[in-house]
C-alpha cells in the first residue's frame, strides 16, 4: 500500500490553510488597478483546475505561464501548482524563437501567454501545446483539444453545477505534493549562451519559503510587499509572491518598467513591510538621489566634519527610509554583484539594508545574514538547510569554486544528464562562481569560474571587480573587461547625454574616460590594470534578469 503524502510538507497544504485563514483579506493587486481577495484566487483556482479537468490534463503535466508581472500570472501558476502540473515559468523577455523552443522543450500541454506575446507568435507552430491561453482575459487564442474553447466559456456553469451552493473555503483541497516531486522547470536566463531546465523539487521550494518565514518574521497578514522583479524568476517568484501567499501578506505588482522614479512612487504608497531588488534598481536610486546630494561641496566638507558627519548621515537615512515608504524592516539585494561604492555608502549611513546570494539552481537562497549583521562586501552566511565550502587549498585567502549542498539543490537540468552530471562533485553543487570564505562563516564572492582571466604569471583575475571600479567614474553607465592578446581592454557604455550637457563631444569624451582609466589603474595591482578603453555606442546586450551576456563581447584567446 502506498505512504499517503504528508500534509506537514506539502507547501500546496501552505496555500490551502492560508487562503482559508484570509478569506476576507486582500491578496493580490495590479498597482494602482484592481485587487483579488484569497476568496477570489481560490474561486478563480478553482475555475482553472475545472478547465484542466476538461482538457484532460493529470498530476505531472507542464503547464507553461509567460508574461509580464500581473495578477492573472500568479492566478495560473497558483491554478496549475495546487492542481499537481509541474509549472514552467518563462521569462517575458525571451525572444519569440527562443520562447517557442523553451515550450516545446518542456513539453508544456496548455501556455498562459500575455496579448504581447501572443501577437508575436500567433503564426508559430507550437508542437506539443494542445491549448493557447491568453492571459488578460482568460480566452482560449488557439486550441487542438476540441473541448477546451467550449470548457472555458462554460466555467460559470461548472461552478455552479460543481458548486451549487457556492464555492466557499471548505472546498479548498489542493494536491498534496511530496518533498522530492518535480515542482517546476525554470529556464535558465543564459548569460552563457543558452538556456537550461533546472528542475526544482517541492522540498526546495517549502525550503525557500521557510527561510522567508525564518528571515522576515515580522510578516504576517497585514503586510504589503511591492513586487518589482520578474516573477517568472526564482528570487521574485519565492520572495515576493509565493512566501506571501503562505502567510496572507498583500502584493502589489507594479505591471511596468520599475525605473526609481515607479518604484519610489509605489514604495510611498504602498508602503511595504520588506523591500527585494536587485542592485542595478538600488545602483539607479543611488546614483540619482544621492550622488547629486553628497557630491556637494558644502555636503563633502559636512561628511569630513566629526561632528556634522553624523548628523548629515542620519539625516540621509532617515529621508532614504521615507522615500521607500517608511515601514520597511529591511532591504534585500540579489541577483548580481552590488556596486562598491554604494555599498560602502549605505553602510557608513547604517542604511538596513543586507546583501544575500543564490542561484536558479537554488531556488535560489544560499547566503543571507539580518541586516544588522552584515559584513562590507560579504553576501552574508549560509542560509539554514544549506552548507557551504571553497573548493580551495586555503578558502579563507585563496578563491576557489562556491560549492553548497542542502534542501534548496535542485534536482538536475532537464533533458540534460551531461550538464546535470558535470554540476555536482561528490554530490556538491558547482555554482560556477569564485569566492573566499571568512572565520565567521562570510561568504566573499569573486567573480564567475568562466569569467575569470588568467593573468601573464598565472594570476587569476575577476573582471567584475575591476568593473565596479570602472562603474563609479564619470559618465560610465556600464562596463565590460575583456581580454586581447593578454591585455585587458574596458569596454565603456557612456552617458552620451550628460557628456553632451557637459559640452563634451566624443574625442573629449574619450579623453576623459582614458584619464579616468589611469586613476582606475593605481587602485589595481599590476597583473590586472587596463591597457585601454573603448565607447560601445550601445547599452550591453542582457540576459532578462539584466546580467551581461559576457560571450558575445568576448576576444583574443578567450573567443
Amino acid at each position: 500500500m502506498a505512504k499517503k503524502p504528508s500534509r506537514k510538507k506539502s507547501l500546496n497544504v501552505l496555500f490551502e490553510n492560508c487562503f482559508k485563514k484570509n478569506w476576507d483579506r486582500p491578496a493580490l493587486s495590479n498597482y494602482n488597478q484592481n485587487t483579488l481577495y484569497y476568496k477570489d484566487v481560490a474561486r478563480q483556482i478553482a475555475k482553472l483546475h475545472l478547465f484542466f479537468e476538461a482538457c484532460g490534463i493529470k498530476p505531472g503535466d507542464r503547464i507553461a505561464v509567460c508574461s509580464k508581472n500581473q495578477v492573472n500570472w500568479c492566478l495560473s501558476y497558483l491554478a496549475a501548482m495546487t492542481y499537481g502540473a509541474v509549472v514552467v515559468p518563462i521569462l517575458h523577455e525571451f525572444q519569440p524563437a527562443n520562447l517557442r523552443h523553451l515550450v516545446t522543450h518542456s513539453e508544456a500541454r496548455i501556455l498562459f501567454l500575455g496579448d504581447n506575446i501572443w501577437a508575436n507568435m500567433a503564426d508559430m507552430d507550437l508542437p506539443g501545446v494542445e491549448v493557447v491561453v491568453k492571459l488578460t482575459d482568460f480566452s482560449v487564442v488557439r486550441s487542438i483539444n476540441p473541448d477546451a474553447p467550449a470548457a472555458m466559456e462554460g466555467l460559470e456553469e461548472a461552478m455552479n453545477k460543481r458548486y451549487p451552493g457556492g464555492f466557499e473555503k471548505e472546498h479548498i483541497q489542493y494536491y498534496v505534493d511530496q518533498p522530492e516531486q518535480l515542482a517546476l522547470i525554470s529556464y535558465t536566463s543564459g548569460t552563457s549562451g543558452f538556456s537550461k531546465g533546472v528542475m526544482i523539487p517541492y522540498r526546495a521550494l517549502l525550503s525557500n519559503v521557510q527561510f522567508a518565514h525564518e528571515a522576515e518574521p515580522q510578516m504576517d497578514c497585514n503586510s504589503r510587499m511591492v513586487s518589482m522583479l520578474p516573477t517568472a524568476h526564482m528570487y521574485g517568484m519565492i520572495f515576493e509572491f509565493l512566501f506571501e501567499m503562505t502567510i496572507g501578506a498583500h502584493v502589489f505588482f507594479l505591471t511596468r518598467l520599475p525605473s526609481p522614479k515607479v518604484i519610489l512612487e509605489a514604495m510611498n504608497s504602498v508602503k511595504p513591510d520588506t523591500i527585494i531588488a536587485v542592485p542595478l534598481v538600488i545602483e539607479k536610486i543611488y546614483k540619482s538621489m544621492l550622488v547629486p546630494f553628497i557630491s556637494k561641496k558644502r555636503i563633502k566638507l559636512m561628511l569630513n566634519l566629526p561632528v556634522l558627519d553624523k548628523v548629515v548621515k542620519n539625516k540621509i537615512r532617515e529621508n532614504l527610509i521615507q522615500a521607500f515608504g517608511g515601514k520597511f524592516g529591511e532591504v534585500i539585494i540579489g541577483g548580481a554583484p552590488f556596486n562598491r561604492e554604494a555599498e560602502a555608502f549605505f553602510k557608513r549611513i547604517n542604511f538596513p539594508f543586507t546583501i544575500g546570494y543564490g542561484m536558479t539552481e537554488c531556488a535560489p537562497i544560499i547566503t543571507y545574514v539580518h541586516w544588522d549583521k552584515t559584513k562590507l562586501y560579504s553576501c552574508g552566511k549560509a542560509a539554514p538547510r544549506m552548507k557551504i565550502k571553497i573548493d580551495s587549498d586555503d578558502p579563507k585567502r585563496i578563491p576557489g569554486e562556491v560549492l553548497v549542498k542542502g534542501d534548496n539543490v535542485f534536482l538536475g537540468y532537464y533533458k540534460n544528464e551531461m550538464a546535470t552530471k558535470d554540476s555536482f562533485v561528490d554530490g556538491w553543487f558547482r555554482t560556477g562562481d569564485m569566492g573566499i570564505i571568512d572565520g565567521d562563516g562570510y561568504l566573499y564572492l569573486k567573480g564567475r569560474c568562466k569569467s575569470m582571466i588568467l593573468g601573464p604569471s598565472g594570476q587569476n583575475i575577476y573582471p567584475e571587480e575591476i568593473e565596479s571600479i570602472l562603474n563609479n567614474m564619470p559618465y560610465v553607465v556600464e562596463s565590460l573587461v575583456v581580454e586581447d592578446d593578454f591585455k585587458l581592454i574596458a569596454l565603456v557604455y557612456p552617458d552620451f547625454e550628460q557628456a553632451q550637457e557637459d559640452g563634451l563631444d566624443r574625442d573629449q569624451l574619450m579623453e576623459k574616460l582614458k584619464e579616468d582609466m589611469q586613476m582606475t589603474n593605481l587602485e589595481l595591482d599590476q597583473y590586472c590594470k587596463l591597457s585601454s578603453v573603448e565607447i560601445v555606442d550601445q547599452e550591453f546586450e542582457k540576459t532578462p534578469k539584466r546580467s551581461i551576456k559576457r560571450y558575445l563581447y568576448q576576444r583574443g584567446v578567450n573567443a
